[in-house]
């Protein structure tokens, strides 16, 4: 058996090769039973790429996006989130940290004094408000028949309903937003750490005015309806909007390419334009509704003794001592007390915030890219 010989002429190869081995050959590009031109074996690597194989890749890439984008929004993004509130709210500060290089400073001075875990606080309050706004958003559409999404064929009435829906949801949702923002900017240094279930029972409770004696200063819920509810819906709204649009902006790109560029761009259509539509939505939707959502935070916060850090120094704590009689007053005394650029105090931690996403987002495309090419 070892003397067999190792060529029995020009152009044949081994008789006694194996079916394995000729499709290994294949794989590699390596043609030994006939002469074939380079596209002959294209055509043949192509065949031995299985179509399950491909919907398997865009499948996990799917789910890898996704788990992505969750991670950037709900977690890497929460700091920002927190010393943007605690800006928001403090109107005393001297600082406004418009810019991203003073977000940064007060960032290190708060994790040098409090602990790296200050401005992860009130992250699960975050997800249990997104739960009950999920399922008040179902009870809701079960009892009522509103529709919960909304298609091309969707008339106006439904749009109304839709909208309808998303209000009743924040509506109910509302001492629970309440409690998690509280949350989101108490001291770590001057409170208790909240437990897992703090949010509901703190949710509970201004409901039914329990718990600590009411300060006088406290507004009622149905004072923080209107502009809780108006931010929710306009963010919503414009966010809708504005992602649709960009995708629409974003095939007509892509009809313009050639034949070969599209096939090349099949997996980056697949879930990119998704990615690019939500973040491009959320950062317009974000700048142009920041002043109200600075009000409507302050609304919340006041009256509820709620010590925060202070956003100046980031070295020691102050109260919450604002005294608003509505939404009106408040646009009108943060105007004539902090100036116009007191409705964008904190706004560096949006563009922190923003771009880390943005970063992210770059990472994604560079293996949509990768994974792209090894399918064409």
């Amino acid at each position: 058996m070892s003397n067999r010989p190792t060529d029995l002429g020009a152009g044949s190869g081994p008789l006694w090769k194996s079916r394995r081995a000729e499709e290994e050959d294949i794989r590699l590009g390596v043609n030994r039973g006939s002469r074939r031109t380079g596209s002959s074996t294209h055509v043949e690597l192509e065949k031995t790429r299985r179509p399950e194989d491909v919907e398997r890749m865009h499948r996990f890439a799917g789910f890898g996006i996704g788990l992505a984008s969750l991670f950037t929004e709900d977690i890497l993004s929460h700091p920002c989130i927190v010393l943007r509130r605690q800006c928001q709210v403090n109107y005393a500060a001297t600082k406004y940290h418009l810019n991203p290089f003073s977000v940064v400073q007060i960032m290190i001075s708060l994790q040098r004094h409090q602990g790296y875990g200050t401005l992860w606080k009130g992250i699960g309050s975050k997800f249990m408000v997104q739960g009950i706004l999920l399922g008040s958003e179902t009870v809701i559409s079960e009892l009522s028949n509103f529709p919960r999404e909304l298609t091309r064929y969707s008339t106006v009435k439904m749009v109304t309903q839709h909208i309808a829906l998303k209000g009743l949801s924040i509506v109910i949702a509302l001492p629970f937003i309440s409690a998690s923002l509280i949350e989101t900017i108490q001291s770590d240094i001057a409170s208790e750490r909240p437990g897992m279930f703090d949010c509901l029972k703190e949710g509970f409770c201004r409901v039914f005015a329990l718990g600590v004696p009411q300060s006088s200063r406290l507004l009622p819920l149905w004072a923080l309806v209107l502009p809780t509810v108006l931010h929710g819906l306009l963010h919503y709204v414009v966010s809708s909007v504005v992602q649709q649009i960009t995708l629409v902006v974003l095939r007509r790109q892509r009809r313009q390419l050639s034949d070969a560029e599209r096939e090349r761009s099949v997996f980056m259509e697949t879930f990119f334009p998704e990615l690019i539509s939500a973040f491009t939505a959320n950062v317009i939707t974000d700048i142009a509704l920041y002043p109200l959502e600075t009000v409507n935070h302050r609304l919340i916060v006041q009256g509820t003794r709620t010590i925060i850090d202070n956003t100046d120094n980031g070295s020691n704590v102050l109260p919450v001592n604002s005294n608003y009689r509505g939404v009106k007053d408040c646009f009108r005394a943060l105007r004539k007390d902090e100036g116009i650029f007191g409705f964008y105090k904190g706004f560096g931690t949006l563009i922190v915030q923003y771009s880390l996403q943005a970063s992210i987002l770059r990472v994604a495309h560079f293996f949509y890219v990768q994974i792209s090419g090894m399918f064409h």
